[in-house]
């Protein structure tokens, strides 16, 4: 099957050909653009954030509660995140500590996209479904 030439980016400056979705290298969209952070988001500062982290690390003794991976002992290496168990979006509570966990980078990441393709269902749900 033949493919289509290659394209221009779409941003009106450059002159480089489009590597994905219309845009080249440079000027791919940032992933989270425009979206408020946690502070914003949950209403709590960095500093409770902070405060909610240690609390939990001490209490799971710094382990993944998906897959029960130690922390890095390796400093560069990124760690533990605190992650809402039950997502706020779906009914958890923002500061609860039953609902707050520390993940592993590769859980969170497996754990965000199951996450997204759900709230991609509901919001094509909500779209599609006729009104009265």
């Amino acid at each position: 099957m033949p493919t289509a030439p290659p394209s221009r980016c779409s941003d009106p400056a450059c002159r480089e050909l489009a590597t994905n979705r219309g845009r080249c290298d440079d000027h791919q969209p940032q992933p989270w653009a425009g979206r408020a952070n946690k502070a914003k988001r949950y209403g709590i500062s960095s500093g409770r954030w902070r405060t909610l982290k240690a609390r939990v690390d001490r209490r799971d003794n710094g382990c993944c509660y998906r897959c029960g991976t130690e922390p890095p002992d390796n400093p560069d290496e990124p760690g533990h995140e605190l992650d809402h168990i039950t997502p706020v979006a779906e009914g958890g509570a923002v500061e609860n500590l039953d609902n707050l966990g520390l993940i592993c980078p590769p859980c969170h990441q497996a754990k965000s996209k199951a996450e997204a393709a759900r709230g991609n269902q509901r919001r094509r749900a909500t779209r599609t479904t006729p009104t009265t």
